[in-house]
């Protein structure tokens, strides 16, 4: 396995005044009594939907929870690194930035914790939407890897690297001129997700248990691993080696309305069990820092 570690009438012409009169009254507070009941009126907007609000109405359309992970063909804008050698071997998606250049993948598929040997800009390429025996297809082409940026917890090989195994990558734009963003899409992440969310998984396996390169999803529910701080638990089968760096995507509910990205996947005990290091403010500043570049 890969390390892929929401009234009475009167007569008479006074008593026909005074029905008058009280007729007017009594529309009066009919529609005194009716304005209360409506309560005030008033130009300012309605009050806002809260986080709440709007976590509970996409989690009414979201997907079902699976115990299983199914083919998907819901984010053209989730696909696989590929090595120099042309083989895909992690999962990555693109994440919603300024320049429209940046992907999110796990750190793992750039380097082991603490090693000096790493992939380095210009060595990968990532290709959105890939799927097909064989060599497979890419219906958004290839786009080359410009900038790495991997947390330093990481790259030094820390007591607490397992919180930070995630990764930016910055790609240049293709033949066009296109940055990736604008042909395939994103994802926005959130830097401050609580760790029991509802997420749709991606990930592409490897060929062994994958001949068609396909990628698969599950839609399932989040907890705190009680092993690793800052790092979140699901339960599905499916996430086989090739997975590692999928996207965790809270209230997804098609692709048109990804939600948002709370982590990538990283690792896991059994491939029924992955974790995610739970994205937060060290991650947005890794973020900012490859926008930056």
């Amino acid at each position: 396995m890969s390390w892929h570690r929401r009234t009475n009438r009167t007569s008479g012409t006074f008593r026909g005044l005074m029905w008058t009169a009280m007729a007017v009254l009594t529309a009066m507070a009919v529609l005194t009594a009716a304005t209360a009941c409506a309560g005030p009126t008033s130009s300012a907007a309605p009050p806002k939907a809260t986080a709440a609000d709007r976590s509970a109405e996409a989690r009414a359309v979201a997907p079902a929870p699976r115990a299983s992970a199914t083919t998907f063909a819901g984010a053209s804008s989730v696909g696989v690194l590929i090595d120099p050698d042309g083989e895909h071997f992690c999962t990555a998606s693109v994440v919603a930035s300024p320049k429209g250049n940046v992907i999110a993948t796990a750190a793992h598929c750039i380097q082991d914790s603490g090693s000096a040997d790493a992939y380095g800009p210009g060595e990968l390429e990532f290709a959105p939407g890939f799927s097909g025996r064989g060599k497979g297809t890419y219906p958004y082409g290839r786009w080359k890897v410009g900038a790495i940026h991997v947390d330093e917890r990481w790259t030094d090989g820390d007591d607490d690297a397992d919180a930070a195994d995630y990764a930016f990558l910055v790609l240049k734009p293709d033949a066009k001129g296109r940055q990736v963003q604008q042909a395939v899409g994103a994802a926005t992440a959130d830097w401050a997700s609580p760790p029991e969310r509802r997420v749709t998984v991606v990930g592409y396996p490897n060929r062994d248990h994958n001949p068609a390169n396909r990628p698969v999803a599950c839609t399932t529910d989040t907890r705190p691993d009680p092993d690793l701080p800052k790092t979140l638990l699901m339960e599905c089968a499916g996430f086989w080696e090739g997975t590692s760096g999928g996207p965790w995507l809270a209230d997804y509910r098609d692709a048109r309305h990804q939600g948002r990205l709370i982590g990538v996947l990283s690792g896991g005990d059994t491939d029924s069990e992955s974790t995610a290091a739970l994205f937060d403010d060290r991650a947005r500043a890794l973020y900012d820092e490859a926008t930056a570049g």
